[in-house]
């Protein structure tokens, strides 16, 4: 069992991993990258880009079953596919697969595949078809991400009660269906099995839907799914699961106390994750809370030589955090190695934008107005309606808003909120804002063009001051 000694070896290859990977070849560090499963990780095989091809095919088929609205007429049945619908989706998950194979070939990142156990905090071992392998390295980046929190009382079967993963390659069409937990990816199901003609029922322990977003959010998309035709069930729990013949009977306490039994087709449960950090040989060198490895604005652990990045670190846990975070650590080992031609910066959680796909989609970024308060800040607020917006009706995609939120005192811009259609390709407008750190006088002199959904951004941020001009 040879020893290969390399510069940094990542442990982990999903967005955050394969990142930091590229970017220490970029800086010239020999490089390794252990992955037990697929390239790309949870992310592009599992999570983020299958999930937006399934809900693309609904949205297609929303589109299609609605044609008349637009002033087409189409001839027959209009139905889903389901077993085509999710050939495409894993189509485009073994596009990036093999895309991220390529990009390790093209930086010339060593790949050892199989299950990677540290020995120490810059050596482990992997056991994988070759056998078992040593590696060692300055440094040691672990991105082992996380998975699907089961309930307590049920374990997720991949028949009747699903996690994220079963969702995405469903054996059958469920006729009615349970999501437990209305944060992004239950909501995203939700809206994806409602688009394709099943009954769904959501259940938030909570008292509203997504309630990490801004409340006027959380309130219009729950009136906005309502109206889909989904029941949605705030402030209740699911207190006890039982897999029946028929499919699964749910205990369920609602909001007033009064508790039910109802029988569903199937489960999914999106109650949360949790990180991959046990059997990894972590315990005795990192600190850990909730399994979540601790570590400093730059992916430090209390070992030297020892890094973590992504879902098994303190939240939010976002594919597109997980990258950041995977430059940022890089270029800090480089560095450290004695590169004086790169200025790693730590990570802006403020910054940091969250984005929900489902119909309609949400975006945000910084501090929702009940936050802002909160935190002790005067604020202004302002809200902007679709329906105010030329290019939004000519859609067809007048259902939605964007709110703003500044301090009064300083004018800067402390957090963006929307709902409606392509505010996830939005959002990113105010992210850079942000971090540029504006004040509404830039983004009031900011020229929007038109037609475009966009200046919806434009006219809330007047709004915030009382200048709206087209509602």
């Amino acid at each position: 069992m040879a020893d290969t000694q390399y510069d940094v070896i990542v442990l982990g290859s999903g967005p955050g991993g394969y990142v930091a990977a590229i970017r220490c070849a970029q800086l010239g560090l020999k490089t390794a990258i252990v992955e037990r499963e697929l390239l790309g990780g949870i992310c592009l095989n599992w999570g983020c880009i299958p999930t937006k091809a399934l809900l693309r095919s609904a949205e297609i088929l929303h589109y299609a079953q609605h044609a008349s609205d637009y002033g087409l007429k189409i001839a027959g049945k209009i139905e889903a596919d389901l077993e085509a619908v999710v050939k495409r989706s894993r189509g485009v998950a073994k596009q990036l697969n093999q895309g991220v194979t390529h990009l390790m070939k093209k930086n010339k990142i060593a790949v050892h595949m199989g299950e990677g156990t540290l020995t120490g905090p810059t050596s482990l071992t992997v056991k994988g078809e070759k056998g078992e392998e040593k590696l060692s390295a300055k440094h040691v980046i672990v991105a082992t991400g996380a998975r699907a929190r089961d309930l307590p009382f049920a374990k997720a079967d991949g028949k009747r009660v699903w996690t994220y993963r079963h969702a995405m390659t469903p054996p059958e069409m469920p006729k009615k269906l349970l999501v437990i937990g209305s944060g992004a990816i239950g909501i995203e199901f939700a809206s994806f099995y409602n688009d394709m003609g099943c009954d769904v029922t959501v259940v938030e322990m909570l008292d509203r839907v997504v309630p990490v977003e801004d409340k006027d959010v959380s309130a219009f998309l729950e009136k906005s799914l309502t109206k889909q035709g989904m029941t949605i069930m705030t402030g209740a729990g699911v207190e006890d699961l039982k897999v029946t013949a028929k499919g699964v009977t749910a205990k369920i306490k609602a909001k007033d106390g009064k508790v039910s039994e109802t029988e569903f087709s199937h489960c999914i449960v999106a109650i949360g994750i949790v990180p991959n950090t046990e059997n990894v040989g972590l315990e005795k060198l990192v600190e850990m809370d909730r399994g979540f490895i601790q570590i400093d604005d730059y992916g430090r652990t209390k070992s030297k030589g020892l890094w973590a990045i992504g879902d098994c670190t303190p939240g939010p846990w976002l594919a597109h955090k997980a990258s950041h975070e995977g430059v940022t650590t890089a270029e800090a080992i480089a560095k450290e190695l004695g590169n004086k031609e790169v200025h790693p910066h730590p990570l802006d959680r403020n910054n940091i934008p969250g984005c929900t796909y489902c119909h309609p989609q949400i975006a945000s970024v910084g501090l929702t107005e009940a936050k802002a308060k909160e935190a002790g800040y005067e604020v202004k607020a302002g809200t902007f309606p679709f329906i105010g917006n030329g290019k939004a009706i000519a859609l067809g995609e007048a259902e939605g808003f964007v709110k703003t939120v500044f301090d009064a005192k300083t004018g800067e811009l402390l957090g963006a909120h929307m709902v409606g259609a392509e505010v996830t390709e939005m959002i990113q407008g105010f992210v850079v804002g942000k971090t540029l750190e504006t004040t509404e006088a830039e983004l009031m002199q900011t020229v929007f063009p038109h037609p475009t959904i966009s200046e919806s951004m434009h006219e809330s941020v007047l709004a915030s001051y009382g200048r709206a001009l087209h509602i």
